[in-house]
């Protein structure tokens, strides 16, 4: 292309020409949309030219021994360049002439092609994954390919596991180091240890690692132990909860007034607005109980003694009780102090955890945490 150059009278001023445009799409090496015969990160002309060269085998310097006598021919540079460990083999092969002879075995002679054909492409077919994923992910992990690695533990995580090679996926994934697979593996067996426990891989593996299967058995105890320590916690949340909307029922029944029950200076309109405390109905028939029960003794009458518990625990939660206008508050107050350490201790814990609970802060009738865990 011809650089025209205009210069000024005085010779300073250089004018550039117009640079090119940017590359358009076409000349993009990742072009979107592609058609690929298997799955690829180059350009089809490119993939189909290396996939020649390894079917070919032109000009090949290395020979590929596998199971059953099987032979397939590469080339020393793409092999080293693909991997460390197969360089180092490389370095220490003997051979005929130019050509090096290495050994690949442990797996089929079809693994070994395909993982070959991988280093060469970065391709592979779905129905070759489909059938060789377990032997790829050993031979992808024992020769440090980490491209192809990845490919077959998304592969099996996405749609290749199944109950009946879950197991045998497990055992893999800890020799592999495949951390994640080994958590989702574990996890399948643990969610269907009855299915899988029958399948052919469970029986071959308590028979060839006894060890492992008791680690197993054993965690899926502890996962029990932990799913009902969880409903455990969840349940007793749930009743402190209760506990705490008992209490703010029961300052709202003796503070405003509700329905039939209130203190004797408020009079409830007849067209007062529903109450939006979920459990004042409860507290207010439990009051009314307690005000015309005739036993009204601790151990006497199961509902009086649940009003008696109410009550003591509320005194342990109000923050005023010299003004506050819920029945025997402050008697409840001066008998604490009288009290054995020991139930003291019992009653501490359970007003804190209504709290903690709750995370209350600045509610003006209740205690904070902290003031509980002071006194």
């Amino acid at each position: 292309m011809e650089i025209i150059t205009k210069q000024s009278p005085q010779g300073c001023n250089n004018i550039c020409p117009t640079p090119p445009p940017l590359p358009g799409p076409a000349m993009n090496c990742r072009r979107k949309g592609s058609a690929t015969k298997g799955n690829s990160c180059a350009l089809t002309a490119t993939r189909d030219l290396w996939d020649n060269l390894f079917d070919r085998g032109y000009r090949a310097d290395v020979t590929i021994r596998t199971n059953d006598g099987g032979i397939i021919y590469a080339h020393a540079g793409v092999l080293s360049m693909a991997s460390p460990v197969l360089r180092g083999m490389l370095k220490q092969a003997k051979g005929v002439g130019h050509k090096r002879l290495i050994s690949i075995h442990g797996v089929q002679h079809d693994a070994v092609r395909v993982f070959i054909r991988f280093l060469y492409s970065s391709c592979y077919e779905q129905e070759e994954m489909k059938e060789l994923v377990l032997p790829l992910l050993v031979l992808s992990h024992a020769f440090v390919v980490p491209q192809l690695k990845r490919i077959c533990e998304q592969q099996l995580e996405n749609s290749l596991l199944t109950l009946d090679n879950v197991v045998d996926v497990f055992q893999l994934s800890l020799l592999c180091d495949a951390p994640r697979l080994v958590l989702l593996t574990h996890r399948m067996i643990l969610r269907n240890i009855k299915a899988v426990s029958a399948t052919e891989g469970w029986i071959a593996m308590k028979r060839s690692h006894p060890a492992l299967e008791k680690e197993i058995l054993e965690s899926m105890i502890y996962e029990e132990q932990m799913e009902k320590e969880r409903i455990r916690k969840l349940n007793e949340r749930k009743i402190y909860l209760q506990l705490y909307e008992a209490m703010e029922a029961l300052v709202h029944i003796c503070r405003d007034g509700c329905r039939t029950i209130g203190p004797c200076d408020k009079d409830l309109k007849d067209d007062q607005k529903p109450c939006t405390y979920e459990a004042c109905k409860g507290i207010e028939l439990l009051v009314r109980h307690f005000a015309g029960c005739k036993l009204r003794v601790p151990g006497g009458c199961i509902h009086c003694k649940r009003m008696w518990q109410l009550l003591e625990l509320h005194s342990r939660l109000c923050a005023d009780s010299g003004s506050c206008r819920v029945p025997l508050c402050r008697n409840f107050k001066d008998k604490i102090k009288k009290q054995f350490k020991k139930d003291e201790m019992k009653w501490k814990i359970l007003a804190k955890k209504i709290l903690s609970t709750k995370r209350i802060g600045g509610e003006p009738f209740f205690l904070s945490s902290k003031s509980i865990s002071s006194y």
